[in-house]
């Protein structure tokens, strides 16, 4: 199988593998040679996958995995992620990688409320302008 992690701004991983270990929404789940195609969207969390002996991870900031077929009988792996960071140590990607994250997904969650009240707000105060009645004059 074929696996490609990629960012808006680069090629994280692309090589063989035998098999993958992805979480989305539902949980975690595998995919091995000949899965039939999957379309899903990942949490933020640890794809981890096996080369013979060898394992690999990669820590990625949610995104979009596809399964399909290329046109020779190969399983292909896509996966389209805002970040992603790739590593050989699976305890540092999930302490410290995961971490930062999940704190930048709150940050922006924040950010998120706060230009929605913004906007609210405004709103209001042209609503409350436009009543019969009002003053034609500046906001207040």
């Amino acid at each position: 199988m074929r696996l490609r992690i990629v960012t808006p701004l680069s090629v994280v991983v692309d090589e063989d593998v035998d098999s993958l270990r992805a979480e989305d929404a539902s949980g975690s789940f595998g995919i091995l040679r000949g899965h039939a195609p999957f379309l899903t969207a990942l949490s933020i969390s640890i794809v981890s996958w096996r080369k013979n002996d060898s394992e690999g991870f990669c820590a990625v900031r949610g995104g979009v995995m596809t399964v399909g077929t290329n046109a020779v009988p190969a399983t292909r792996i896509d996966i389209a992620t805002r970040e992603a960071v790739a590593g050989d140590n699976l305890a540092t990607l999930d302490e410290e990688v995961l971490a930062r994250f999940h704190a930048d997904a709150d940050e922006e969650r924040t950010e998120h409320v706060e230009t929605v009240r913004l906007q609210l707000s405004a709103i209001r105060r042209m609503i409350s302008r436009l009543r019969p009645g009002a003053d034609a004059g500046e906001f207040r």
